[in-house]
């Protein structure tokens, strides 16, 4: 399955729920670069320098790590692939990925929320330094405003959560994404589930859908 939606749709949190119920990875790029990010590789440098601005990150910097983790054997199953493709050229990528292992999408969902309301989730996140535990100044606020319930490291504004930035991503997202949108809709893969409500309501609007496609 495919997730798709503009930053802050919650794509991270259905893809979780979704991994739960049907025993297969979530398999976020933006979990995946972050990771790369943090351990300072030369992937992860390149990388920073683009989500920073807000821009997509260059193909061929995400590439080559979807592939290698699609070739991991618990993948074999199947995959929750979240924030991947986001072109029309990914997914032509993704397509020569799975030929050779013989595995095929079998649902692409498109998570839509207005605009308004993104901004909204994605300005008030705040992400522990230490764990990467993420809560929300008004969803899910923290006991003390700045410190993790967890590990009581410091929480923190990502640079790709400014308001300017949000602004930018998804300006980017449309532009970018709507030709993948229509391809996948062309295939007849695609089906559109409404992002606002709790995560429990949006959970079941994706499962009803994938009830409703066999």
């Amino acid at each position: 399955m495919i997730l798709i939606g503009p930053p802050g749709a919650g794509k991270g949190t259905q893809a979780k729920l979704l991994e739960e119920r049907f025993q297969v990875p979530h398999v976020s790029s933006g979990d995946l670069l972050r990771a790369a990010v943090k351990r300072k590789s030369p992937l992860g440098l390149q990388a920073k320098r683009f989500m920073d601005r807000g821009e997509l990150v260059p193909d061929e910097v995400l590439l080559g790590t979807i592939d290698e983790r699609l070739a991991q054997p618990d993948c074999a199953p199947g995959f929750i692939l979240d924030g991947f493709p986001r072109t029309v050229r990914q997914a032509d990528a993704l397509a020569a990925m799975l030929a050779a292992t013989g595995l095929q999408i079998d649902n692409v969902m498109s998570i839509r929320v207005p605009k308004e309301d993104l901004v909204k989730r994605l300005s008030g996140r705040r992400t522990c330094r230490e764990c990467g535990a993420l809560y929300h100044i008004i969803f899910d606020p923290p006991s003390n405003d700045s410190l993790c319930n967890r590990c009581n490291g410091e929480l923190y504004q990502r640079d790709d959560d400014q308001e300017d930035t949000i602004l930018a991503r998804l300006e980017v997202y449309e532009r970018e994404t709507a030709p993948l949108l229509a391809k996948f809709r062309a295939q007849g893969l695609l089906q559109e589930v409404d992002g606002v409500g709790s995560r429990d309501q949006v959970a079941e609007r994706i499962l009803a859908a994938v009830r409703k496609d066999g």
